[in-house]
């Protein structure tokens, strides 16, 4: 039996999942944790993370260092994304954590993230030709895949955090604003080669944005369980009204909607821009939802190394 931890470093949010893995190579959920940190608050154009982000995302990171000591049989996998992989001060921030907290963050570049994606996406949905969008706070992974094949994957820097800072969406949004920023991403689209190969297809969401506008709509259809998402599925429509809703409210009115955090009220604007305006460049109807993701990947290639160690050693005796 092993415990086996994934902490994920990104720039909204740091997250924590931890499994048992039994000797028969099965899993058992021990813990999923979550912090809301904003490590990628006002990295400006010079990409340098500030001291208050830095603080709060140490902060966390105790927490679950606290929580990790009381386990046994650990082996700890964490990784940083977007926000440590794009600032220029990352060698002194992953000094500090290492000193501080005792953890060593290895951050992974923006073809690895898109990959572990994939791999928690296509491991848990139906997902044998789509494109999957996880939008996160500092960055964007697109991956189209084609009879069950990752053909080609990309990290944009484009995220819920960098979009609402870089055209003001925080608050009240402005028609001009909304056409600067749809213009935009049409452009960072439109140099991507090999998007084009994924029109009509359905679009897959991941990050927390997009499971925002799921768990919106489950909210007003009165499920039990709106944040059960996994597998959810919207048409076009339904996600351009909860759009169009979203963009009428200003940050106060937004953290009243239900299924919308309050900490995530004065960055969906900017959050959910990239999938909706993936959907229209597609001219794609439908989208379906994973809550596995990044972390999941990591998990499931665990899992292929302990079965292959497994046989390897049966194959021995």
């Amino acid at each position: 039996m092993e415990n086996f931890a994934v902490i994920d470093l990104g720039s909204n949010s740091v997250r924590m999942t931890v499994v048992k893995i039994n000797d028969d190579g099965s899993t058992e959920l021990v813990k999923q944790s979550k912090e809301f940190v904003r490590l990628s608050a006002n990295m400006g154009k010079e990409k340098t993370l500030k001291k208050e982000p830095v603080e709060r995302t140490l902060g966390a990171l105790k927490d679950f260092k606290q929580y990790l000591d009381s386990l046994d049989h650990l082996e700890v996998r964490a990784v940083a994304t977007a926000a440590v992989r794009q600032a220029v001060n990352r060698k002194k921030f992953l000094k500090k954590v290492k000193d501080e907290v005792g953890f060593d963050i290895k951050v992974i570049s923006g073809d690895t993230e898109a990959y572990y994606d994939y791999l928690g996406v296509t491991r848990s949905l139906p997902a044998n030709n789509c494109v999957i969008v996880d939008t996160g706070g500092a960055s964007s992974e697109i991956i189209l895949v084609q009879n069950g094949r990752a053909s080609n994957l990309i990290s944009i820097p484009v995220g819920s955090v960098t979009l609402s800072q870089q055209f003001g969406l925080e608050d009240e949004v402005s028609a001009s604003k909304i056409f600067e920023l749809l213009v935009y991403l049409n452009k960072v689209f439109n140099d991507i080669w090999w998007l084009r190969n994924g029109q009509n297809l359905p679009v897959i969401g991941l990050g927390g944005s997009n499971r925002t506008i799921a768990k919106i709509n489950r909210n007003y259809n009165n499920f039990l369980d709106f944040e059960d998402i996994h597998g959810y599925k919207l048409s076009d429509h339904e996600v351009n009204k909860t759009f169009g809703h979203i963009l009428e409210l200003n940050c106060e009115s937004r953290k009243k909607v239900g299924g919308l955090s309050k900490t995530r009220a004065d960055i969906i604007i900017g959050g959910l821009a990239p999938i909706v305006n993936l959907m229209q460049y597609l001219d794609s109807d439908r989208v379906m939802f994973s809550k596995c993701g990044l972390r999941d990947g990591i998990i499931f290639e665990k899992l292929d190394k302990h079965m292959q160690e497994r046989v390897a050693k049966k194959e021995a005796e």
